[in-house]
């Protein structure tokens, strides 16, 4: 299996050698300024990056963060810098265009194995692949849910005038209904008003009381 590869944007020479001895599993590639690892980038895309924050010809990794992120929107990013202050780590993990991780110099090598791993296997392509996964399956159960709702609805909405028909003279007890096909009064209501508007029902049988409105007709029988 071929090695991952990992770009390095460290200027820092004794700091590049202890990563070379931490990550020996790797296939290391080293850029010393955020503007030569852009045009590295080109050539061979790496699987994760390493970023510095203060960099060779006054350069700041943060700077090119962005740029990264435009380039390669799928690999995953750690910055390494003992001079970024708390709200500029936070702001590096924000966002659109964020770094997966912000480890504090001197870095713990062994924190740094671990994390290296654990970007590779869960971050990047990965995670994009568990997102749209994710989004498939709620779209799925959003249509089933939306499907079953309707169903529902038109089965009971058959039920409910049967019975209208049934007793022409009689107005439905609202009430009894919701509690019947155990739904909320509004959801009889609604279910009522359509089966009005769809002329399968006459427009008699939902008066202006049941719109919140007082009736100050005689109480007719009700369906229950």
């Amino acid at each position: 299996m071929t090695p991952k590869r990992l770009l390095i944007i460290e200027d820092d020479d004794l700091q590049y050698e202890l990563y070379e001895e931490a990550l020996t599993g790797y296939t290391l590639v080293r850029a010393k300024t955020g503007s030569s690892a852009l045009s590295k980038l080109a050539k061979e895309p790496p699987d994760l990056i390493l970023l510095d924050h203060v960099l060779a010809r006054g350069e700041l990794g943060l700077d090119f963060l962005p740029e990264l992120k435009e380039v390669l929107p799928y690999v995953p990013i750690i910055i390494l810098s003992g001079a970024l202050e708390v709200h500029q780590q936070i702001e590096a993990l924000q966002g659109p265009r964020r770094a997966h991780y912000c480890l504090t110099k001197p870095v713990d090598l062994e924190d740094l194995c671990r994390t290296v791993a654990t970007a590779l296997s869960e971050c990047g392509e990965a995670e994009i692949v568990r997102q749209f996964e994710a989004l498939e399956r709620s779209k799925r159960v959003d249509i089933g849910e939306l499907l079953s709702r309707s169903t529902d609805r038109l089965t009971r909405q058959t039920e409910i005038r049967k019975m209208v028909l049934r007793s022409v003279d009689a107005r439905p007890n609202i009430s009894a209904l919701a509690r019947q096909f155990r739904v909320a009064r509004r959801t009889i209501i609604r279910d009522l008003q359509e089966l009005i508007r769809r002329g399968e029902i006459p427009a008699a049988v939902y008066p202006k009381w049941e719109t919140g409105e007082d009736d100050e007709e005689e109480p007719r029988p009700e369906i229950t």
